[in-house]
């Protein structure tokens, strides 16, 4: 069993920054992509910023030169550097990995999500 848990969310105000974790947990030989989605009520769940395990980044062109994510590939975490917030970037923010289980087994798993809200 894998597990990821969030940290980092909470309330900042318009131009405020916040830096979101998420450490995996468990049984397994590695991790692959990792990366940050979110969804803010009323709309569909996108994603914000990933990374490979060799450290190539893609971001949302919404945040692109705002946010950065990085990963700590010992500790097992990835991170998400958020700068310049905007009260549209509030949302509930989760963290997802492509874990690999066993030699043949790759697998997704989520954390529970954590809420960032940005006020104006």
């Amino acid at each position: 069993q894998v597990h990821l848990v969030e940290s980092g969310g909470g309330l900042v105000q318009a131009g405020g920054s916040l830096r979101l974790s998420c450490a995996a947990s468990g049984r397994f030989f590695m991790i692959n992509d990792m990366g940050w989605h979110r969804q803010a009520p009323g709309k569909q769940r996108e994603l914000v910023a990933s990374i490979s395990s060799g450290g190539s980044t893609n971001y949302a062109d919404s945040v692109k030169g705002r946010f950065t994510i990085s990963r700590d590939n010992v500790k097992n975490t990835v991170y998400l550097q958020m700068s310049s917030l905007k009260p549209e970037d509030t949302a509930v923010y989760s963290c997802n990995a492509l874990v690999i289980v066993s030699p043949v087994v790759e697998y997704p798993y989520w954390g529970q999500g954590t809420q960032v809200t940005v006020s104006s």
